[in-house]
C-alpha cells in the first residue's frame, strides 16, 4: 500500500495488524482519485472509519487543505499518526479517536467538502452516517459523499433520506457510491 500521487507520491503506507481494517487497494484508491481530483483542490476532507488513513492521506498529497481521520480503533489511530508523520501531512490532518457518529457531530467546519466512508460491511453504518449528516451544520448541497460498500448492500433509502445517487462505480467485491443532498426546489 502506497501513496499514488501528490506531494507524498510513491512513500509506503502501514497498516494495522489484524483482520479489523481492510485497506483499499491501490488500483481501486487510483480509480476512486481519478474521480475524485477536481474536487480535492483546498478542499476540506473527512475520511471516517480511516483504517489505515490511506485515503485520507492520498487526498492530502493531492491537494486537500485539511483531512479528518476518524477511527476508533487504537492500533489503527496509532497507524495513522504514523503515517500522517512520515508522509509530512500531519500538520494538515486532524486525528479523531471516537466512534464513528459522535466524532461527526465534533467537526466544527463551516463547510466540509468531500466526506469518504468505507465502514464495516454489512452493518448499516452507511445508512446511519446518512441520516446523521443530514442535519449537520458543516453539510451543504455541495458536500460530495462517497460511500464504500460491498458489492450485495442496498442503497434503496437514499432518496427517502434526502440524497441523489450522481455516480455508482462497481468492482469485483466492492462498489463506490457518489452521492449528494438532493436540492431542494423553491
Amino acid at each position: 500500500m502506497r501513496v499514488i500521487a501528490g506531494t507524498a507520491r510513491s512513500l509506503p503506507l502501514r497498516a494495522p495488524e489484524g483482520m479489523d481494517t481492510r485497506p483499499t487497494t491501490d488500483r481501486i484508491k487510483e480509480t476512486l482519485f481519478n474521480i475524485l481530483q477536481p474536487h480535492l483542490a483546498d478542499c476540506v476532507f473527512v475520511d471516517l472509519f480511516s483504517g489505515s488513513g490511506g485515503i485520507g492521506i492520498e487526498a492530502l498529497s493531492r491537494g486537500a487543505q485539511k483531512a479528518y481521520f476518524i477511527e476508533q480503533a487504537p492500533r489503527a489511530v496509532a497507524c495513522i499518526q504514523q503515517n500522517l508523520t512520515f508522509t509530512k501531512l500531519a500538520e494538515r490532518g486532524i486525528v479523531i479517536k471516537q466512534d464513528a457518529l459522535a466524532a461527526l457531530c465534533g467537526i466544527r467546519e463551516e463547510r466540509v467538502d468531500i466526506l469518504f466512508m468505507d465502514p464495516p460491511y454489512c452493518q448499516d453504518y452507511e445508512k446511519r452516517v446518512l441520516e446523521l449528516s443530514a442535519g449537520l451544520p458543516w453539510m451543504t448541497e455541495d458536500t460530495l459523499i462517497v460511500t464504500e460498500a460491498d458489492l450485495h448492500t442496498g442503497f434503496d433509502y437514499l432518496e427517502a433520506l434526502g440524497y441523489e445517487l450522481i455516480k455508482e462505480k462497481r468492482y469485483k467485491t466492492n462498489k463506490h457510491l457518489f452521492l449528494r443532498r438532493a436540492k431542494i426546489n423553491p
